[in-house]
């Protein structure tokens, strides 16, 4: 078993995020193995809510819904649902009719509850212009990072996926002087290269992944969005668990020195969820997990 390959592929042109909720008393069981035929962790990710393993009776070791955090300024809304669908792909359309044919094999079950349409900005950058996840681990060490090992079949080679949809504030961020905005990431927008005199506001401080015990790596594949006269990020980050994601969000919000992270002066998340990723098998994605 292997872990979906989206999840290390290059960021796609475009992208399609779908929420589902789970239909009250549905049996949602063999939808969700319909549904893994026709998704190949590719041009479809599928990632599964708590709520889909509580409605099956099954305890899913490392799962769990998105943290609650009352003390955080600003607040981070936890919006948790069932299930979460990434297409991917060349062609927006096309991403909008696979869309459409998933959410009929799954209406049964699951209704749809969110669409996000992302893209991918210039060289992977984010709508203000500064590159995202250039931190992220490469090879061998984004495997560590990203994939569960060495916790038996249908769990080696999955993988838990946090996301939360961003809400920038573009007119505030460009009254920002150039320097400011700098300060904000910690790095020259035009070089990527990081401030030596960062403050300790700065996102590449509060998110450095080799400072925290034990050390937070994730694997991020965020993409911009834009509806209507609204846009941001759709942060995506792929763990072996959820907790470096954890730590890195604890010690944004101020919960580890009471320093937040200068990125909330731009912008702020709009939902967040919790999803784990089943390994991709020889004949799709693998949900033995499910059948414990």
């Amino acid at each position: 078993m292997t872990a979906q390959p989206a999840i290390f592929a290059p960021i796609p042109i475009h992208a399609r995020h779908l929420f589902f909720d789970l239909e009250p008393g549905a049996d949602c069981r063999p939808v969700l193995y319909a549904l893994a035929a026709q998704c190949d962790g590719h041009s479809a990710v599928l990632g599964i809510g708590l709520e889909v393993t509580q409605a099956l009776g099954v305890r899913l070791e490392g799962l769990r819904g998105f943290p609650v955090l009352p003390d955080a300024r600003p607040p981070i809304p936890a919006t948790q649902h069932a299930l979460w669908l990434w297409l991917r792909g060349d062609e927006p359309g096309d991403l909008l009719l696979h869309g459409h044919a998933l959410q009929a094999l799954v209406a049964p079950a699951f209704r749809l509850t969110q669409a996000i349409v992302s893209f991918r900005h210039q060289d992977c950058r984010d709508l203000t212009g500064y590159e995202d996840g250039t931190e992220n681990p490469k090879d061998e060490d984004a495997v560590e990072a990203a994939v569960a090992q060495g916790q038996g079949a249908g769990i080696d080679g999955s993988s838990f996926a946090a996301v939360q949809q961003w809400l920038h504030d573009f007119p505030g961020f460009e009254a920002m002087s150039r320097a400011e905005q700098d300060n904000c990431f910690g790095r020259e927008r035009d070089s990527n290269e990081e401030l030596d005199d960062a403050p300790e506001s700065a996102h590449v401080k509060r998110t450095a992944q080799e400072d925290f015990e034990p050390e937070a790596f994730v694997v991020r594949r965020s993409m911009p969005w834009v509806a209507g006269a609204d846009a941001g990020l759709v942060f995506l980050a792929f763990g072996k668990s959820f907790d470096a994601f954890e730590a890195q969000l604890r010690r944004m919000t101020g919960h580890d020195d009471g320093i937040t992270d200068a990125l909330f002066r731009f912008t702020r998340p709009l939902t967040g969820g919790y999803y784990w990723c089943p390994p991709r098998g020889r004949a799709g994605i693998d949900l033995r997990a499910l059948d414990r």
